[in-house]
């Protein structure tokens, strides 16, 4: 893999959440991130077919793909088990996936997301093995995937598959030990069977860059740095870690990020024992764990903005407000999409990657922010 991972710049470009004007993305501003990430000798970019529907790809190509030769930038893509349900179908989403891009080949290719029923899906339809096609062809050059799900899981992925190169696991420092997410299990298990670890999520979708003002101001007590570079300084620091991701929306983040990882340097005694206080200030939060990746969003059959619902019961328990309650009921739920409509189907949980009890936890949001309301059957 050395020819992909830079060891001096391993910081990747994830392009989940890029800056946006209205429902497009911004590209006047993303060119200029871009600008800036190239120029500090950083290449690595991380999308998918479905990342802002479809917006992020073709925002890639206009950026990125067709204003740099093909050498200058690192780009992986991923495929996703909604838009396959059979091996034929994989094809031509790939090549779709290319033209949405621009380029003729990737230069990492993931399977997306495996969890113990995606897996099984991929399995179905040979999607492994059609992507090891493509490998054969030239159209990937590395192959792995992205996983979110337990260890076990991914050891049997791992022995059955030991063509995999690299996985991309979840790793933050509030997840490292939750039982749950199992960060710490799944690393091991990289670094056993000898993959290349990239990292996802090491800001936990911003919730370890805008920290509760206790949190915040016990890193305010170190010798500097934004909350997101410590978080982001925990991940790069781990043995076999060859890739951060980090979701940046503004230049401001890209800048901050630059300034982290250019002259990168790994996390003091001092420093490590300051996220440990962090961590036990979370904990006692009770917060939600949503990284607000949308997955459920999009298979809800009632339209509810899962995400936005939990940032809202985030919020109030943090700071205590009543403009969390207009958040919900006046640009959340404003035309529908109310906790209380869940119809508790739970297409949500299947495809969660943090494992959350949605349906339970929706009930919980109706009760804070609707009075009494009663789900629905």
């Amino acid at each position: 893999m050395e020819p992909i991972f830079n060891t001096q710049r391993k910081l990747g470009f994830g392009t989940l959440r890029l800056p946006m004007k209205g429902d497009q993305v911004d590209t006047e501003t993303f060119s200029r991130m871009v600008d800036a990430f190239l120029a500090q000798g950083f290449t690595y970019f991380d999308t998918a077919h479905g990342y802002l529907g479809g917006k992020s790809e073709e925002a890639l190509r206009e950026c990125l793909t067709s204003r740099y030769p093909r050498e200058r930038y690192v780009l992986a893509d991923k495929l996703t088990n909604s838009y396959f349900q059979c091996r034929e179908d994989i094809r031509p989403v790939f090549e779709r996936q290319l033209k949405a891009c621009g380029v003729s080949y990737f230069d990492v290719y993931l399977m997306h997301s495996q969890s113990q029923g995606i897996y099984a899906h991929f399995k179905n339809c040979r999607a492994y093995e059609e992507a090891l096609r493509l490998k054969e062809e030239g159209k990937i050059r590395h192959f792995g995937i992205s996983f979110h799900d337990r260890a076990e899981l991914l050891e049997q992925i791992l022995r059955e598959y030991p063509q995999v190169e690299v996985v991309q696991i979840q790793l933050n420092y509030l997840d490292f030990e939750d039982p749950a997410v199992q960060s710490r299990k799944c690393y091991e298990v990289c670094r056993r069977f000898g993959k290349a670890v990239i990292v996802m999520e090491p800001v936990k979708g911003g919730h370890l860059a805008n920290l509760p003002p206790d949190a915040g101001r016990i890193l305010e007590g170190l010798s500097g740095g934004s909350p997101a570079s410590y978080a982001i300084r925990f991940a790069a620091g781990f043995a076999g870690v060859a890739m951060v991701l980090s979701g940046m929306s503004t230049p401001e983040q890209v800048a901050d990020n630059l300034g982290v990882m250019t002259d990168f340097q790994p996390l003091s005694p001092r420093e490590r024992e300051a996220l440990d206080q962090v961590i036990r200030v979370f904990r006692g939060k009770h917060m939600i764990p949503c990284t607000a990746c949308r997955y459920c969003v999009e298979g809800c059959p009632q339209g509810i903005s899962i995400p936005d619902l939990f940032a809202c019961m985030n919020a109030k328990k943090i700071f205590h407000q009543g403009i969390a309650d207009f958040y919900y009921s006046d640009v959340h739920t404003r035309h529908g999409g109310k906790a209380s409509q869940c119809v508790r189907c739970g297409a949500c949980e299947e495809i969660c990657p943090q494992h959350l009890p949605i349906r339970q936890l929706l009930e919980q949001v109706a009760a804070e922010f609707e009075g009494n309301a009663e789900t629905g059957e």
